[in-house]
């Protein structure tokens, strides 16, 4: 019998992606720069003018272009699951090198913070011109604006990729690796959402992955004050390893990051529509993934307990609702950590 070490109480931490700002197009990036410049060289005349719309469009670019990186997250420092996520995600997001998602999102953030620089660098080289041109200064400035356009367009197509990992990562649901989790496999039809529904009051977050057709659904139920986190794997711990295509297996990789156990819910009676053989393949195989303690659950246990199990439960007849979930608390075994009192 496998020996798993008591969970302890790890620092709060919420979905690491959620306070992602949108990031603006090539277009929209130039043509605030330029609008807000315009606005500032018409409250003044001659060269100061100049100066303040070439000061004021450089600040607006680079300050705009700066925000798209500093809002990110550092990728090293993110908890294992969410960076699973992420390198699936921007995997699927970034097709030209889907084997590092983070690897191609992290060249593309290096590119944007480039041009921030690149546009700074263009002010520096300008303002003396400006300053000096006399009559010349509205061309030095134009000279700038062009300059300044330049870059940003040359990095269109990161902020678009950029983009399109942002919109996909916001839509996780605030799943949090700080909190107890126990993960409900198992085939569909055996149970699974019937019995989250039960034990968590049917209040759940329900999202989609962000790479799948399918969705997560995430419910949390509260026993001697710690708050557990039930999540619920639809289209990934419902099938056979090799039914995943390779982002949904990336997806399953990170749930071991995320689980501190594993219910696999079986139906004995199999009016789920799956054998039991092929339900117990699933379990196997489950077991051989997961390095936390898997609970093999027999649901429908007023149709059939025909198989070994650690628990049997029927949630329509209210039998063992309580005592399965408090199986899975007791399987996790977490241990708040104590302030330290000397």
């Amino acid at each position: 019998m496998a020996l798993y070490a008591p969970i302890l109480y790890r620092q709060s931490m919420s979905q690491p992606f959620e306070g992602l700002p949108t990031t603006p197009t090539a277009a929209e990036v130039i043509d605030k720069a330029f609008s807000r410049a315009a606005r500032a060289g018409g409250a003044k005349s001659g060269t100061e003018a100049q100066e303040s719309m070439l000061q004021t469009a450089s600040n607006v670019v680079a300050d705009n272009l700066d925000n798209v990186v500093t809002t990110w997250p550092d990728f090293d420092e993110l908890d294992p699951f969410y960076r699973e996520l992420l390198d699936a995600v921007a995997g699927r997001a970034l097709p030209q090198d889907p084997d590092d998602g983070v690897d191609a999102l992290r060249q593309h953030l290096s590119e944007v913070g480039w041009a921030a620089h690149q546009t700074r660098e263009i002010r520096n080289e300008y303002q003396g011109r400006v300053r000096e041109g006399g009559d010349a200064a509205v061309k030095f400035r134009k000279q700038a604006f062009a300059r300044m356009a330049d870059v940003v367009e040359e990095i269109e197509d990161d902020l678009a990729a950029i983009s399109t990992a942002r919109d996909a990562l916001k839509g996780l649901p605030d799943i949090r690796p700080d909190e107890p989790t126990i993960v409900i496999a198992g085939y569909p039809n055996v149970g699974k959402s019937t019995f989250v529904n039960a034990v968590t009051n049917a209040r759940n977050e329900v999202a989609s992955y962000p790479f799948t057709t399918t969705e997560i659904r995430v419910g949390h139920v509260t026993r001697d004050h710690i708050r557990y986190q039930l999540v619920d794997t639809p289209g990934l711990l419902d099938r056979p390893a090799d039914d995943r295509n390779e982002i949904e297996s990336q997806a399953v990789s990170a749930l071991t990051h995320l689980a501190d156990c594993v219910v696999v819910m079986v139906d004995p009676s199999e009016e789920c529509g799956y054998p039991l053989e092929v339900q117990l393949e699933l379990l196997a195989s489950i077991e051989s993934t997961f390095d936390v303690p898997v609970l093999t659950v027999a649901t429908k246990s007023d149709r059939s307990t025909d198989v070994e199990a650690d628990e049997y439960v029927s949630v329509t007849a209210d039998d063992n609702v309580e005592g399965t979930l408090l199986a899975a608390i007791e399987a996790v075994g977490y241990e708040p950590e104590l302030p330290y009192d000397g």
